[in-house]
């Protein structure tokens, strides 16, 4: 069995709402084991014997019928995930900023928001992972950032997420 995290994209943050109990029922009812729910916001770590694209096929089917939404949850073993956060290249703590990773499964998607570092502001990190783009804004200012302008738009949706440096921590946990 191998522990994964699954990130459901746009859960309960102007998106699709819904109890996190629920959501690791409906998850449960799907087959996977030891499901638990990370804050409200869509992080869920769980146990299954199948492959990373497996498991997101199975819980974003399970999503949907259950609570009639489109959903996309982007799956990474837990290893890689803190192979992810430990290869943050800016510094984590920044009085004033926000740290970010963008989880990205698709790699043209990937390129082009990359290459949104020559768009960045002056207050504005971007940087490009193994499957993730790193960015540090300042605080309140996240969806007016180059990076968050973008990545509300309906091409990103179904291979990104982003979540803050803090949350991983407490996914890791």
């Amino acid at each position: 069995m191998t522990r994964y995290a699954a990130f459901l994209r746009g859960v309960n943050v102007g998106g699709a709402n819904m109890k996190m109990t629920d959501v690791a029922a409906a998850l449960t009812d799907a087959g996977f084991t030891d499901v638990k729910t990370i804050l409200a916001s869509g992080n869920v770590v769980l146990e299954s014997g199948t492959t990373a694209a497996k498991v997101r096929t199975k819980a974003e089917a399970a999503l949907r019928d259950t609570f009639g939404y489109d959903a996309w949850v982007l799956v990474y073993d837990l290893k890689t995930v803190g192979a992810v956060a430990e290869d943050y290249p800016f510094e984590a703590e920044v009085d004033g900023y926000q740290s970010y990773v963008t989880f990205v499964s698709d790699s043209e998607v990937l390129d082009e928001l990359a290459a949104l570092a020559d768009d960045a502001g002056p207050d504005e990190k971007i940087a490009r992972g193994d499957g993730v783009l790193y960015w540090q804004v300042p605080k309140n200012s996240t969806l007016d950032s180059t990076i968050g302008k973008t990545m509300g738009k309906k091409r990103y949706k179904s291979s990104t997420t982003t979540r803050n440096l803090r949350t991983l921590a407490k996914v890791l946990k």
